[in-house]
């Protein structure tokens, strides 16, 4: 631990679990204060009590709770140095059986959510003096996926909301990127694991093994979001990051 991060309020949505919590605590072992927000009440308060820091409510569809999160912070902490977008939901239907609701709960939170995540983290750093905001994303923004085609579709509209962004607020130093992960051991693959299989032509475990060699970890995701949390990445904006253990160079 080098503390490169000591001064500095960050917060991470998603917060409560997977790649949220691993985040928030690669940030805080950095030395940054972190404020946990989670729709999940006691998952946000824990995950807080992981980080010694604030764990706190927050819907990231919800324009005003956003808003607040940011608002809050900033009156509590003095500033905000990095905005990490890590909640998100999915589900698995082929478009044919997939209700219209079914295709809005998913963008209002994985597109919608991180649209209003970066409008006010962008608002507050860039009277701060500019920030970092990574957004998570995936490697379905960059290729079809059976029966996550709104998942898919909501990840490739936040890198490219992370490029225009990074364009937009780049002379007040903000900026922004997109990190794509492959598939990771967290509660959101669990959930969705059988009936995933129930349309892949292997088990789950032979096709990870067959694409990206393992599941990935949280972790392995939040050291990529450290480096682009930090002063290392200082001249790298509007770029989506691959984290997915070589499975988008997979051909055969």
């Amino acid at each position: 631990m080098s503390g490169e991060l000591s001064g500095r309020t960050a917060i991470v949505t998603g917060a409560g679990n997977g790649i949220g919590l691993a985040v928030a605590k690669k940030l805080a072992g950095e030395g940054a204060t972190v404020v946990c927000a989670d729709i999940d009440e006691a998952a946000a308060h824990t995950a807080g009590q992981h980080v010694s820091g604030d764990g706190v409510v927050c819907d990231v569809s919800d324009e005003a709770q956003v808003q607040k999160l940011v608002t809050d912070a900033v009156a509590r902490h003095g500033k905000l140095d990095v905005f990490v977008s890590s909640a998100g939901v999915a589900s698995v239907n082929p478009l044919v059986n997939m209700s219209l609701d079914e295709w809005r709960t998913v963008m209002a939170v994985d597109l919608d959510g991180v649209f209003l995540c970066t409008k006010h983290a962008a608002l507050a750093m860039a009277q701060g003096g500019g920030g970092s905001i990574i957004n998570i994303a995936s490697i379905k923004a960059f290729g079809g996926s059976p029966a996550t085609g709104h998942y898919g579709a909501a990840k490739a509209g936040v890198v490219s909301l992370s490029k225009t962004a990074a364009i937009e607020m780049r002379d007040v130093g903000v900026r922004v990127n997109a990190v794509c992960p492959g598939w990771v051991n967290t509660e959101m693959v669990s959930a969705n694991r059988a009936a995933l299989e129930a349309i892949l032509p292997v088990t789950f475990d032979e096709y990870i093994a067959h694409v990206q060699g393992r599941l990935g970890e949280p972790d392995d995701v939040a050291g990529v979001v450290l480096f682009l949390a930090s002063d290392r990445s200082r001249f790298s904006s509007g770029s989506a990051y691959l984290v997915d253990g070589g499975a988008l160079a997979h051909l055969v």
